[in-house]
């Protein structure tokens, strides 16, 4: 049948199961925003108030749910307001389609009205970038743009199309979506070297980043830690990968992570890393990490192999094909000696704050025993989300939404509206602290105007906590630039836009600040006012060894 371009694009959305889209509309894109009107029954459109809080919408969205977030921009600055956010979605490897539509094919290439080559833009943090202007192509592209976001190593693909295109019609017959076979790319002699180096370790310890939860592989994670008895520690993006309530589990691993998890991988003799890319964050000084031990890699993407730390083995694949076919080969092991040393450095270096105020750990300590570990938690980035990492006990994956690989401050409340629509049987709070939540709160509005009920809990400490922390311990207190206090007041705010709002100034108002607030039907900001100069500890220096990292009481 003969279709327009915005017609089709509709379709194709439908054709791959999109039911939610993330946007704001303007000139370009206005054909496809007309299409959407007429299919608004079955399109749902979420009208944030920024383009960038539409891509961490579709973002959050895609992390809860493991499907391919959506978000449409018009052209100009209505594109490259998305461009945080789709790099954010590569760095973090999340499935995202960003839409955008360009001036017409005459306007092309004459710094138009708002023209921009969006495409070229984003090439660098996008899996593929498209710009369409032909509509014969139109359906293909976008069904190639979702088959390539979703497959393999997730990730966004953008696809610009030419206002012309939106507007001309072609012949449109429906497909469905091409399937997405699991990758594996490794032989037989890498699993037989595999198990020989995982049967030959005395000291095993399990590292489960990102790739556990993005393939869905945590029974077969947890079935290998109890197969070789090693303990289990994660990245940042791996929280949940293997549940924080599991008695293998030692806390993140890294620059604030825990120290018997730094400690407990520098001892051991074979280091599992499965699905991680081994970040800088992570490793600290790449040439002494895991310095006795040999490592294993189990990753989807060959790039990352010898990329950031040099490996002695590696099996390249989809890592729950991959840990399905280790697991079927290995010899149940005891490491009881080794997990109990490993247990006796939890004990000797457990993760402890000052417990005479009110700090960030107490408020999420107090979080997830409320919520019993069953809430979905999206953070910005800064003090706050180290905390969040640390404090609240991850038991499955998808529970954790945050920007990992570009630390993205102002991501958190976005991802909170798209992870709640896409799982609005949840219970969803977005951690922030007063720094972040400054630079996006205007998606509190689209909360409230969609009837969106989250809870946005900012840690209001009055600074730029993270930057201070760094400035209190590496440039001699200079705290340039990081002190926000002014006369901004965030429950004023929030009652401004619509939604209610909550201080907290004393300890003992915790508790029933944060009941009344997960009971609330409509979005709440939660205003906790803590210290400005808390910390975030263990810390390991930049470029310094894991296993030298240090406590307040070290100071």
């Amino acid at each position: 049948m003969q279709l327009t371009g915005s017609e089709i694009v509709i379709e194709c959305l439908k054709e791959q199961g999109v039911d939610t889209v993330f946007g704001y509309p303007g000139g370009a894109i206005l054909n496809i925003y007309d299409a959407l009107y007429q299919y608004k029954d079955e399109i749902h459109h979420v009208l944030t108030s920024h383009e960038q809080g539409a891509s961490h919408a579709a973002d959050g969205y895609a992390r809860a749910t493991g499907k391919v977030g959506v978000c449409l921009a018009t052209s100009g600055p209505g594109a490259t307001n998305l461009v945080t956010g789709i790099a954010t979605a590569y760095m973090d490897s999340v499935p995202l389609v960003a839409i955008t539509a360009n001036v017409g094919r005459p306007l092309l290439g004459k710094d138009s009205f708002q023209e921009v080559d969006i495409a070229g833009i984003v090439m660098p943090v996008t899996k593929h970038s498209y710009i369409v202007k032909d509509v014969n192509v139109l359906a293909d592209t976008l069904r190639k743009a979702f088959h390539i976001a979703k497959s393999g190593r997730p990730g966004p693909v953008l696809v610009d199309i030419t206002k012309d295109v939106t507007g001309a019609k072609a012949e449109y017959t429906a497909k469905s979506p091409e399937p997405v076979a699991r990758f594996a790319d490794y032989t037989e002699n890498d699993l037989d070297r595999a198990v020989q180096m995982i049967q030959g370790s005395v000291r095993p310890f399990i590292f489960a980043g990102g790739g556990v939860t993005i393939s869905g592989a945590q029974e077969e994670l947890i079935q290998l830690a109890h197969t070789i008895q090693a303990p289990v520690c994660d990245s940042l993006m791996g929280k949940g990968a293997f549940p924080g309530t599991e008695e293998f589990y030692t806390g993140m691993l890294g620059m604030h992570g825990t120290k018997a998890s730094n400690l407990g991988v520098t001892e051991s003799d074979l280091l599992i890393v499965v699905g991680s890319r081994l970040s800088d964050r992570v490793t600290g000084n790449a040439k002494n990490f895991a310095k006795n031990a040999k490592i294993l890699q189990l990753d989807i993407d060959r790039a990352e192999v010898n990329k950031n730390v040099v490996v002695d083995a590696s099996v390249i694949g989809d890592v729950k094909e991959t840990l399905k076919a280790l697991n079927a080969r290995l010899q149940p092991q005891e490491h009881g000696e080794w997990l109990q040393r490993v247990k006796a450095l939890q004990e000797k270096y457990p993760l402890h704050y000052d417990e005479t105020q009110i700090t960030g750990p107490y408020v999420i300590e107090k979080l997830y025993e409320l919520t019993g570990g069953e809430a979905v938690i999206t953070t910005d980035v800064g003090q706050h989300q180290m905390w969040a990492a640390q404090f609240y006990k991850y038991p499955k994956p998808r529970r954790f939404l945050t920007s990992g690989g570009l630390g993205t401050m102002g991501y958190g409340l976005g991802a909170a509206i798209g992870a709640k629509l896409g799982m609005p049987e949840k219970t969803v709070v977005n951690i922030a602290g007063d720094g972040c939540f400054r630079m996006n709160m205007n998606e509190l509005a689209t909360a409230v105007r969609c009837n969106i009920p989250l809870v946005e809990l900012v840690l209001n400490n009055h600074v730029l906590g993270m930057v201070r922390q760094w400035q209190t311990l590496f440039y001699k207190e200079r705290y340039s630039h990081t002190v926000l206090r002014d006369s901004v007041d965030f429950v004023k705010v929030a009652e401004a836009m619509g939604a209610d709002g909550i201080r907290i100034t004393k300890k003992e108002e915790v508790v029933p600040a944060l009941e009344k607030a997960l009971k609330n039907p409509r979005p709440i900001v939660v205003d906790c006012c803590i210290d400005s100069d808390l910390k975030v500890f263990p810390m390991v220096p930049a470029g310094a060894n894991i296993e030298d990292a240090f406590e307040e009481e070290d100071l």
